[in-house]
């Protein structure tokens, strides 16, 4: 699965990555992986992902459009 989202998030806070990447303490190749849909994304990442961007994980699973969790 394809994760747009992933990569809308990260670019709309200006980060790279590697940035990214170092805050889930893996690599860059492994994080774009993730991105592309190549690698399976951990539930602790998701979990990491979404706390840190402020959105449910069923949003960044495009389960829902509701970016905003505390609506």
């Amino acid at each position: 699965m394809y994760f747009q989202r992933l990569r809308d998030l990260r670019e709309d806070m200006d980060m790279n990555q590697t940035q990214i990447a170092q805050l889930l303490f893996t690599s860059q190749t492994v994080y774009s992986r993730y991105e592309r849909g190549f690698q399976t994304i951990p539930v602790e990442h998701l979990i990491t992902l979404a706390d840190f961007y402020g959105v449910s994980t069923d949003y960044i699973l495009g389960r829902t459009n509701k970016k905003d969790i505390n609506k």
